[in-house]
């Protein structure tokens, strides 16, 4: 608020060829947090907040706060069915939504639409309650239903002292914004630079996707602070990079980092850990070229405490494994609507005060700093999102066929086990479809298998140990998928099996229908560029989704890609 005052032209953001100086952010947030106060918005209330990655996002955002209350993310392209859920589930009192999410936004919960007025005028400092609401974002839930984190000022407050400073963000800094709307480093990207006076550069949907195109993005736009979730992160930390990057800090987390740097990176690679509950980051550390064994997730940052913990809530010696807890300014405040979870996993231990539990193991190594070790219960991550197999396993439960079902991760694929309703008749894409409506795309199992009974332990629980491949036992009906009638189709199938995993797909087969997203679209990218020597892209993919299409997609490629070239580089080419 201080910049749109001192120097209100200083760049904010910018999305492709548009920007939005500070002036402009502040005037625009002001004149939505008047259309708020209108909707009679009382201080404290949620404001859910469903648009695209935009400037008009982070000014809704800020309109929140400006009309005194805290706000919901929701991604738009989240489906109609979990919109609805989560809006409900929050208590929301009102939602800013585009004109043409309308129909996805149901019940009655006010909507109003981004204010494009610019009213600037005095811009005073935003003065909040520490201890007010500021956001509420939703994680995987164990119950079978997904939990809302409250975070409050002070915890956010912490986190951007901490970033300003660790990472030197100041007034022109540029930062970049990719991370998906609904994951908690969307926040850790935008407020802390917005802070320092910085400017917030947001990507597009394919290039933030795809490592070798955002590397690309990232030197052109200059960036010097940039996030990317693990498995974004470790192909660029080892890819080449040119010498004169501005890129000065690649941060990553999300899953477990399993790769260093390529020696001589212009930029420093950080590796950061830290729950929803606990404000995005907990623990950071650099990343070195050198080293053996798997990275670390670093030492605790300023203003918190980890403790790791026995079963009795004791220390556990250096070396040994125990359970992360974690104490400080960043411990949220709780989950809301649900006091006894909260004081479940938000517990008050004799010595150490208020700590969050986090069912993640680790161990203090030698040099101080702190070696994950995974999870003390079945929540798994997958492309970077915290999940409750429980919660998938309960969304399969609701649909009419599903008699009983049971959800693991297997070899770094969801699967699902489910036991078909007597008489019932699906198929794994039937399921998959089905969930589609109901979970976001990463949820989604990669793999259905059909079983006769869930197989229980002596007290009970699903025998993980004794579910089958998952090869073993497919769904339903055996479909007839069409093989290949060119050389271009031939081998591009074989990269899909290779990437998918599985050998039981067709030319006409739907890439994502069959299991396949965004991270696993880039390893296809990649090989079939390789392969064929075209500037194939995620957009490609998205918009083809078979390998016949897409292979008609790479000839094309190929034929305008010999056009350019002269005849001498023809003959290098085929000779």
């Amino acid at each position: 608020m201080e910049i749109a005052r001192t120097a209100p032209e200083t760049i904010a953001i910018e999305n492709g060829g548009a920007s939005v100086d500070y002036g402009e952010l502040v005037g625009r947030a002001r004149s939505t947090a008047a259309a708020l106060g209108c909707l009679g918005l009382v201080p404290g209330s949620l404001v859910a907040v469903c648009l695209p990655r935009s400037a008009e996002q982070i000014i809704a955002m800020l309109a929140v706060w400006l009309a005194g209350g805290a706000y919901l993310p929701l991604d738009p392209a989240w489906p109609e069915g979990r919109l609805a859920n989560l809006l409900a589930d929050s208590g929301c009192a009102a939602v800013i939504a585009a004109p043409e999410l309308g129909n996805r936004i149901r019940g009655q919960v006010p909507r109003i639409e981004v204010a494009t007025a610019v009213t600037i005028g005095d811009s005073a400092a935003l003065a909040v309650d520490p201890d007010a609401l500021a956001y509420v974002i939703y994680t995987s839930g164990s119950t079978g239903a997904p939990k809302a984190v409250e975070v409050s000022h002070g915890n956010l407050a912490a986190l951007i002292a901490w970033h300003v400073e660790a990472f030197g963000v100041g007034v022109g800094a540029r930062t970049s914004h990719l991370a998906g709307l609904g994951f908690d480093a969307s926040a850790w990207e935008v407020w802390p630079a917005l802070a320092a006076g910085g400017t917030v550069c947001l990507v597009d949907g394919a290039t933030r996707l795809d490592p070798a195109a955002l590397r690309d993005w990232l030197v052109d736009q200059r960036i010097e602070v940039a996030f990317a979730p693990t498995a974004l992160a470790e192909p660029m930390a080892t890819m080449a990079w040119p010498a004169e990057a501005a890129l000065r800090t690649l941060l990553t987390g999300a899953e477990r980092l399993k790769a260093r740097p390529a020696p001589g990176q212009p930029f420093t690679l950080v590796n950061n850990y830290g729950p929803t509950e606990c404000t995005v980051v907990a623990t950071s550390g650099i990343v070195s070229a050198e080293g053996t064994g798997l990275p670390s997730i670093g030492r605790p940052i300023a203003g918190t405490l980890v403790h790791l913990l026995d079963a009795e809530w004791n220390d556990v010696p250096a070396g040994a494994e125990g359970q992360i807890c974690i104490g400080g300014v960043q411990v949220a405040r709780g989950y809301r609507g649900d006091s006894r979870l909260t004081e479940e996993k938000f517990v008050t231990h004799p010595t150490f005060g208020r700590i969050y539990c986090t069912g993640d193991l680790g161990a203090w190594l030698p040099d101080g700093e702190l070696d994950f070790r995974g999870r003390m219960d079945e929540q798994v991550k997958v492309r970077g999102h915290r999940i409750e197999p429980a919660e998938i396993s309960a969304a399969l439960n609701r649909l009419e066929p599903v008699s009983s079902s049971a959800v693991i991760l297997r070899d770094g694929e969801l699967v699902a086990y489910v036991v078909l309703a007597g008489g019932e008749a699906v198929s794994e894409n039937d399921l998959r479809i089905a969930l589609a409506q109901a979970l976001p795309d990463y949820m989604v199992p990669a793999r259905f298998a059909a079983i006769e009974a869930l197989p229980l332990t002596a007290n009970g629980k699903v025998d993980i140990g004794a579910l089958p491949d998952p090869a073993s036992s497919p769904m339903g009906e055996a479909p007839t998928h069409r093989g290949p009638s060119s050389p271009t189709e031939r081998r591009l199938l074989d990269i899909l099996v290779e990437v998918l995993g599985r050998s039981d797909i067709g030319v006409e087969d739907d890439f994502f229908l069959l299991g396949g997203h965004s991270l696993l679209g880039t390893q296809l990218v990649i090989r079939a560029r390789d392969a064929f020597g075209v500037e194939l892209t995620l957009f490609h993919l998205f918009e083809g989704r078979t390998v016949a299409r897409l292979a008609a997609t790479i000839e094309r490629l190929a034929i305008e890609l010999i056009e350019t070239m002269s005849d001498e580089e023809i003959r290098r080419m085929v000779g």
